[in-house]
C-alpha cells in the first residue's frame, strides 16, 4: 500500500501524459536482503540523441514512500542489445543519476527524472548493438537481466556469477597490523560486507601484539599473512601503514612514508590490478596521490579517506545536536584533513539564491557545529568505522555520497595535481562522479590554499 497515494496517483498521470509509450504494472520487487513488497512499475522506451535516434528501454520501480523516496531504475535491453557499463550504468542494468542521489520532494519528480536520463544518455549511449554471434551469446544472459530487471537477485547467484577463483568475491585486504590497521579489520568484519578480510602484517619478527590475539580468537573470515600473495583479487585495498622511522623533519617523515609505499604498491597493484586503494595514512592527501602515482590506477580506483569521518560527524550534530536537519542534508567537510578543514553544501540547481541574511544564519549554525566537532578527537576506531562506512559504499556500488580524497585538478580552479577531500559518489569502481559545490569565494580560496600548498609539498620530495 502506498503511503502517499493522491501523490503518486498524480504523479502516474503526468508521466502518461509526457510519455504514453509507457506501461503501467504491479509487481514483486525483491530486495538484496531477500524481502519483497510489491510495487508499481513503469516500462517503456525514452528518446535519445546520439548521432542518430534510438529508443532506450527503461523500467522504473517506484516505492511505497513515493514521491519521498526515489524510485530504482533499470535498463531493459533486448537480445540484440549490451549494457555500455559506464558512470551512470553498472554492468547488471541499473541506472544511476545525480538526480537520483539528490531525490527530494517536492523538486524532484518522476519527468524530471526521465529528462535527465535523456541527458546523460546523450553523453554516454547505455546500449549498443550486438552481432549475431553476440546476440546469441546474450540470449543466454537474458533470464539473468529479467530477474535484476524485476527485482535483486539473491546472494548466493550473485556470488556464483561475480565470484573468483578461491569462491571469494567480495574481498578486502587491509595493509598495516597497527592500531587503525586493527580498528579497520574489526570494524569492517563487524560490518558484514566482506566475505573474507585479509590482515597483511608487514612488521618484523613473530606475530605480536592484536595480530596474536587475532590468531588466538580467530574471527571468521579474517587471515592474517606477511605474504602479498595473500591479497590477490582483492576489491579493496585499504592502506594504513605509516614509517615509524627517526625522521627529524615533517618532510622527512613523509619522505620516509613514500619509501615504505614504494616496496607496497607496485605489489598489491600486481596482484589486484582492477581493486579500489583506498589511504588511510597520514597525511592521506599526499600519500594518496603517492599510491595514485606508484599504482599508475585510474584516479577514480585512487581514493583516500579524506574528510568522511569528519563530514559524518558535522552533518550528525547539525541534525541532531542543533536540529538544523535541512542544513544538514547538503553539508560536507572539505579540503584537507585536520585544522585546514572546511564546510560546504553541495549546490542545488534548483534551489533559489540565498539572501543574506540566510547565509549568515547558516554560517553560524555552521560554525557552532565546528566547535562542538573540535571536541571530539579522531581515534583509530573512529577511522576504522569510517573505512567501514567507505567499503561498503564501494562493494555494494551504493553510489552513495562521500568526501573523499580524489584528484582534484580542474576543480574550483585548481590546476595542480593534488588529491582533496570533494564529495564524491562512490561505486564497486572508486569515484563515479564528483558532485558540484556551491560557488562560495570563502572556500574557492581555502581550497586553492591547500592545493597550493600540498603542491609546494610534493614538489619537495622524490617521488
Amino acid at each position: 500500500q502506498y503511503k502517499f497515494r493522491d501523490l503518486t496517483i498524480e504523479e502516474i498521470k503526468n508521466v502518461n501524459k509526457t510519455y504514453p509509450n509507457f506501461e503501467f504494472s504491479v509487481n514483486t520487487y525483491t530486495f538484496k536482503d531477500g524481502s519483497q513488497k510489491d510495487l508499481l512499475n513503469f516500462s517503456g522506451t525514452i528518446p535519445v540523441k546520439y548521432g542518430n535516434s534510438y529508443n532506450i528501454p527503461v523500467c522504473l520501480w517506484i516505492m511505497d514512500s513515493h514521491p519521498f523516496a526515489p524510485p530504482i531504475c533499470f535498463l531493459k535491453p533486448t537480445a540484440n542489445m549490451g549494457i555500455s557499463v559506464g558512470k551512470h550504468v553498472d554492468a547488471r542494468g541499473r541506472i544511476y543519476l545525480p538526480y537520483l542521489q539528490s531525490w527530494s520532494h517536492p523538486q524532484s519528480t518522476v519527468i524530471g527524472l526521465i529528462k535527465e536520463m535523456i541527458a546523460k544518455f546523450e553523453e554516454e549511449l547505455p546500449l549498443y548493438s550486438l552481432s549475431s554471434a553476440d546476440a546469441a551469446r546474450q540470449s543466454e544472459l537474458l533470464a539473468y537481466i529479467a530477474k535484476i530487471t524485476e527485482g535483486e537477485t539473491d546472494r548466493k547467484a550473485k556470488g556464483k556469477i561475480g565470484g573468483d577463483k578461491d569462491g571469494c568475491f567480495n574481498k578486502i585486504t587491509v595493509i598495516g597490523a597497527g592500531d587503525l590497521g586493527m580498528a579497520c579489520v574489526l570494524a569492517i568484519t563487524a560490518k558484514g560486507t566482506a566475505d573474507k578480510v585479509v590482515l597483511l602484517d608487514l612488521s618484523e619478527g613473530a606475530a605480536k601484539g592484536g595480530t596474536m590475539d587475532l590468531e588466538i580468537f580467530s574471527l571468521p573470515n579474517v587471515e592474517i599473512s606477511k605474504d602479498f600473495s595473500a591479497s590477490a583479487n582483492s576489491k579493496v585495498v585499504v592502506l594504513t601503514v605509516n614509517s615509524l622511522g627517526n625522521a627529524q623533519t615533517y618532510r622527512d617523515v613523509i619522505q620516509s612514508n613514500v619509501e615504505l609505499f614504494r616496496g607496497i604498491i607496485p605489489a598489491i597493484s600486481h596482484y589486484s590490478q582492477n581493486s579500489v586503494l583506498l589511504v588511510a595514512s597520514h597525511p592521506v592527501e599526499i600519500m594518496t596521490y603517492v599510491s595514485w602515482k606508484l599504482s599508475a590506477f585510474p584516479k577514480s580506483r585512487v581514493i583516500g579517506v579524506g574528510s568522511n569521518l569528519d563530514t559524518e560527524r558535522f552533518r550528525y550534530i547539525l541534525t541532531n545536536l542543533l536540529k538544523a536537519e535541512v542544513l544538514g542534508k547538503d553539508a560536507w567537510i572539505v579540503g584537507e584533513q585536520g585544522e585546514e578543514k572546511v564546510p560546504s553544501w553541495i549546490s542545488r540547481n534548483s534551489a533559489t539564491q540565498q539572501t543574506v541574511a540566510a547565509h549568515n544564519s547558516r554560517e553560524k549554525v555552521a560554525n557552532r557545529a565546528l566547535e562542538v566537532l573540535k571536541g571530539k578527537g579522531q581515534r583509530s576506531w573512529s577511522f576504522g568505522l569510517s573505512v567501514a562506512d567507505l567499503t561498503d559504499s564501494i562493494l555494494k556500488d551504493k553510489r552513495k555520497v562521500h568526501s573523499v580524497s580524489t584528484l582534484a585538478k580542474g576543480c574550483c580552479n585548481i590546476n595542480s595535481e593534488v588529491f582533496l577531500s570533494l564529495p564524491c559518489i562512490l561505486g564497486t569502481h572508486g569515484v563515479i562522479e564528483m558532485m558540484k559545490l556551491e560557488e562560495d569565494p570563502l572556500v574557492l580560496e581555502k581550497l586553492q590554499s591547500s592545493a597550493a600548498s600540498i603542491h609546494d609539498l610534493l614538489q619537495q620530495l622524490k617521488l
